[in-house]
């Protein structure tokens, strides 16, 4: 029996108009497919012609908001957005459901379930803070919103769906705010949930972005997180593809609005899209490919707003180009951070002591590299990590900095990374002098360096006022 996954983001519900365009690509699918299982994000921000004022909003970030104001003391915003949430909504049952019954039955969830969003942000104004587990079950609301309202849309257009709670059976750790999934567990229990309504003909709709720990406690799996559910729920299920919809025709060689001339990348490698993801691409959540890897399930991105372009197809080889280049990403608002001096040669571990520092802090680095003298050790860091990070450096050379031995912990707080991905990187010879030469043309200044033997990908990184020139320079070497 063939079975798919089709996981439509926030922008793809974020509307009436948009989710019945949703409920035709589903019901295509119905007659492609054997088993068909749907993967939600919270209702977005509509494309831009939309104009109700209502649907103005992205469900998520208001949610976040409300939390957050809330926990300041605000006892007004988290009111006011829980009536722009019921009023959005609201639109959209109005809309797309058209059973009298169900609508009335529908809105009511809806609002009950807004009840308890208003009692839970007036629980954190009065103790006056948010803990990543309260903000959990306040942000992962509005996908448990907007799989209602779609899965009673389908039924209005005669495909039998049922919405469901992924912390029914995406089982994760307690890692609130960027929960991982403990798969053993949660294959078992989504197919378990999901055979026999697949079975039956039965289209789940399933929240995106949300899980449970063990007891049954509501996780997210960080921002994005839909594209992760998706591919989470197809490898449980062993599907054949795993389909997900967004607003643009798939990967793109570059960001559009930096390089005009940025064209839809036709197949890349699972690799591939892992180094694009994890270097900036906004059209897939970090993490999505990584299920899918070991048992080599395809993922093809595809818009819904134009379901008839092919998209971006890919596989765990992907394909080779004429080019060795794919695609260029840009990571900005980073922030290069440096320990350095004449006497690090002589100081014991200091390389593991750098690293064990910096995870004290929580914070994700982009990339580390060190000079062959041992005379210095970089890091790229979010800048909104990078004082703490300099400080619990400082901290714990404090004795080495004051005899001499390291410098200090400087910064580049302004800096950007510009990314090359392809499979023929690895063994092209002179990609990297490529690289590096068409920055230099510009006058560009290259700050660090890194690219791992084997990999598919070149990372450079540069001052963040040089950052958009460095991509169109790269872009230029795409064939």
């Amino acid at each position: 029996m063939s079975s798919s996954v089709l996981k439509f983001g926030g922008t793809s519900v974020g509307s009436a108009e948009a989710m019945q365009q949703v409920c035709e690509i589903v019901k295509q699918a119905t007659h492609t497919w054997d088993h068909v299982v749907v993967v939600t994000s919270a209702m977005g921000k509509p494309l831009p012609g939309n104009k109700a004022p209502a649907d103005q909003i992205k469900v998520t970030d208001s949610l976040l908001n409300a939390a957050k104001t809330a926990a300041d003391g605000d006892g007004e915003t988290y009111r006011r957005i829980r009536r722009e949430l019921s009023a959005k909504h609201e639109n959209a049952i109005k809309a797309v459901i058209e059973n009298e019954d169900e609508r009335a039955e529908i809105s009511a969830e809806i609002e009950q379930l807004l009840d308890g969003f208003e009692t839970l942000c007036g629980s954190v104004k009065v103790l006056g803070e948010i803990t990543p587990r309260a903000l959990d079950a306040i942000s992962g609301l509005g996908e448990r919103m907007a799989a209602r309202i779609l899965a009673a849309a389908l039924r209005s257009k005669g495909t039998d769906a049922i919405s469901l709670d992924a912390t029914e059976f995406v089982i994760t750790n307690d890692h609130y705010q960027n929960a991982a999934p403990l798969m053993d567990i949660t294959k078992q229990m989504t197919r378990a949930r999901l055979t026999p309504l697949l079975q039956k003909g039965v289209v789940p709709v399933v929240t995106g972005f949300i899980g449970s720990t063990p007891k049954g406690i509501p996780t997210t799996l960080g921002r994005g997180g839909s594209d992760y559910s998706a591919s989470i729920v197809g490898a449980a299920l062993d599907a054949d593809i795993v389909l997900n919809y967004t607003d643009v025709n798939g990967v793109l060689t570059t960001d559009p609005r930096i390089e005009p001339s940025a064209k839809t990348v036709d197949v890349l490698s699972q690799a591939e899209m892992a180094g694009l993801a994890f270097f900036g691409a906004q059209v897939l959540h970090p993490l999505t490919i990584a299920p899918l890897i070991e048992q080599h399930i395809p993922l093809r991105v595809k818009n819904t707003f134009n379901p008839d372009h092919p998209g971006t197809l890919i596989t765990k080889d992907g394909e080779r180009n004429s080019s060795p280049v794919k695609a260029i990403t840009l990571l900005e608002k980073v922030c290069v951070v440096t320990v350095t001096g004449a006497g690090m040669r002589g100081v014991p571990g200091i390389a593991g002591r750098t690293f064990t520092s910096v995870a004290r802090t929580g914070t994700s680095v982009f990339m580390i590299t060190q000079a062959s003298s041992e005379q210095n050790i970089c890091l790229v860091v979010p800048q909104l990590s990078s004082a703490k990070v300099v400080a619990e450096l400082q901290r714990e050379f404090d004795r080495e900095i004051s005899e001499g031995d390291i410098d200090n912990v400087n910064t580049h707080e302004n800096a950007a990374i510009i990314t090359c991905v392809g499979n023929g990187i690895a063994d092209t010879p002179g990609v990297g002098g490529k690289v590096f030469s068409a920055l230099g043309e510009l006058g560009i200044n290259i700050l660090s360096i890194a690219q791992g033997m084997g990999e598919c990908v070149i990372s450079v990184v540069v001052g963040g006022e040089d950052a958009k020139n460095a991509v169109r320079a790269a872009h230029a070497m795409i064939g």
